[in-house]
């Protein structure tokens, strides 16, 4: 029986009692030495164990992987590969899969990205995806999504300092670029709604803005947020709070850098640990501001 992605994903979030999601990131360069000698000039079989111990890691604190797909592409084919086998494992530990993909396009060409990536046993259990492009860009990805309730997570309000150059964007009345795209999320997400409260269709709200942040929940009270920013971008727990219904439902919060290299701090300490402690650092905190 299909499940439904924001009801899969409250319902893992309140069994950990954990609101976050540990980005996968895998740079090469910097992975920790010993596991680069250990396998030389083989890039992609480094990143593979890399992966698989930040799994191991973080699997009993998260609900939630975010793979950020970029970081597999830049290996071609082999990385390709690894994203995928990166899910099966995250799945096979009990972790729900955003795929950090960003996709989008018109006509056939978003009906192929979406088949690629939210079609079948082997994808994430939700996507990103940028709705620049309007509905055309984004129906495939919710009706390829939907046999297996799949979810997409819209960009609406992003983290970085420059998106306000383009979504702060304003037209005659005053209207804002973001809350317009968050006023179509809200629409386009209706048809979705599971037995949560929430929509299959969410939308990545930055952590770095947390008084949008409080007016985009008011707007989008069916969608669950993607909170990225939290860490190596400056924002606390507190910013992030800001995403969540006052029940402490609504949203997960992702931390890419601050996690999964966290033994950049200590070299000396065991890479393993290192990340496990800062995931659990990163759990406990958000719990206590959300919950």
């Amino acid at each position: 029986m299909p499940g439904h992605f924001a009801d899969d994903l409250t319902a893992a979030i309140i069994d950990k009692h954990a609101p976050v999601c540990v980005g996968i990131d895998p740079s090469y360069d910097r992975l920790p030495e010993p596991l680069k000698q250990k396998f030389g000039d083989d890039q992609v079989g480094a990143l593979r164990e890399f992966c698989t111990e930040v799994i191991r890691a973080v699997a009993p604190i998260a609900p939630a992987i975010k793979p950020q797909i970029a970081y597999f592409e830049v290996h071609h084919g082999p990385g390709v590969e690894l994203y995928f086998d990166t899910i099966a494992l995250a799945r096979q530990a009990g972790l729900m899969i955003i795929g950090d993909i960003k996709r989008s396009d018109i006509g056939s060409t978003a009906q192929a990205y979406a088949r690629g990536h939210v079609s079948g046993k082997n994808c994430p259990d939700a996507v990103t995806v940028n709705g620049y492009l309007g509905s055309d860009g984004l129906a495939p990805f919710i009706d390829e999504g939907a046999p297996d309730g799949r979810g997409i997570f819209i960009l609406v309000r992003t983290s970085n300092p420059s998106g306000a150059v383009i979504q702060d964007f304003a037209d005659a009345s005053g209207k804002k670029l973001y809350q317009h795209m968050a006023d179509q999320v809200a629409a386009l997400g209706q048809g979705s709604v599971g037995s949560s409260g929430y929509s299959r269709v969410g939308a990545v709200v930055g952590a770095t803005y947390p008084d949008e942040a409080r007016q985009l929940r008011e707007m989008m009270p069916e969608q669950i947020f993607l909170v990225p920013g939290y860490g190596a971008q400056g924002a606390t727990a507190a910013d992030c709070a800001a995403s969540f219904k006052p029940d402490g439902t609504g949203a997960i919060v992702n931390a890419s850098r601050s996690i999964i290299y966290a033994y950049d701090k200590n070299p000396d300490a065991d890479w393993r640990q290192a990340i496990r402690q800062a995931a659990q650092a990163f759990a406990t905190d958000l719990a206590g501001a959300v919950f």
